[in-house]
């Protein structure tokens, strides 16, 4: 009985890709597809209901079904259009064959639905499996290069560096903060390390917390942390929460912080007046002239 169904099927191929592409056309309009292109949309219609009926007269092949899933995953394309063409599909199908039967009955229902559901059942397991597993693999390629870009240390002068934090610190990127922190401070030898927190939207009991554990981290190592960005509602919250951040010099912004460290590494930042500008420049071009001279020199020798 299966072979003989699947033989209606294949045989009358044409009529059921065109009942097919019509009743996927009508969903174009209702959901994810309504943006794409006319030209893209039918083509990769037909080569889904080719791929489709070429998995059933094969019996099952797998071939096709990859290099299919592999285009839909590089267009983008959700897994709904795969699930929702399989179900048009199955549907189509079973009227088609239930319209081409002379005499009808309950046990011949029950075949014809068991047949297409046996041919359509490992197309949609193959299918979902291939883009999930392709979608899981670029899901962790995201998270470990959100995981590089989350806690960067950044030398911006000698002996100071700086942390910037953007987002939602959690235990995981806590330990990574930690880790970066520490590393960074001895390859850079930082004296002073700035921790400017403005992009982290909320601060709770936890979050400070962490943030007072790398801070002492950095002081146990012989630097400095400096923790900048604490807004007015930041600060409220360390207050209610009963936050101790006595141990650790804090800034509202990262100006502020950086003349600080300035300060701690014995430097500072001064205004230079018309004459101090001048006496520079003629200080510059002098060297400029004995590298010039130098240069001769050599060439001459």
């Amino acid at each position: 009985m299966e072979d003989t169904l699947r033989r209606i099927a294949i045989e009358n191929s044409d009529t059921i890709v065109q009942k097919w592409l019509k009743e996927i056309q009508k969903l174009k309009e209702k959901n994810y597809t309504s943006s794409i292109s006319d030209d893209l949309f039918e083509g990769t219609n037909r080569d889904f209901v080719n791929v489709i009926f070429t998995s059933i007269e094969d019996k099952g092949s797998m071939k096709s079904l990859e290099e299919f899933s592999e285009k839909i995953i590089n267009l983008g394309w959700p897994l709904s259009y795969i699930t929702d063409g399989l179900q048009v599909f199955r549907r189509v199908t079973i009227d088609y064959i239930l319209t081409q039967s002379e005499k009808f009955d309950s046990d011949y229902f029950s075949k014809v639905l068991e047949s297409v559901d046996t041919w359509v059942e490992p197309i949609i397991r193959k299918l979902v499996n291939e883009y999930s597993g392709s979608w899981e693999n670029i899901v962790s390629l995201q998270r470990v290069a959100l995981q590089e870009l989350s806690a960067p240390l950044i030398p911006v002068m000698e002996n100071i560096t700086i942390m910037p934090l953007v987002g939602t610190i959690d235990t995981d990127r806590a330990k990574l903060i930690m880790e970066n922190l520490l590393d960074g401070v001895i390859k850079h030898n930082s004296e002073v390390v700035l921790i400017d927190i403005t992009g982290v939207p909320v601060v709770d009991t936890m979050v400070a917390h962490h943030i007072i554990q790398a801070a002492e981290a950095v002081r146990l190592v012989g630097s400095t942390c400096i923790l900048v960005g604490i807004r007015p509602e930041i600060a409220q919250t360390i207050v209610t929460l009963g936050i101790d951040l006595a141990k650790f010099p804090t800034k509202s912004s990262l100006r502020k912080g950086f003349q600080t460290a300035l300060e701690i590494t014995n430097r500072k930042v001064v205004d230079l007046n018309d004459s101090d500008i001048s006496n520079i420049e003629k200080m510059i071009e002098s060297l400029r002239g004995k590298e010039r001279d130098e240069n001769t020199n050599t060439q001459t020798t």
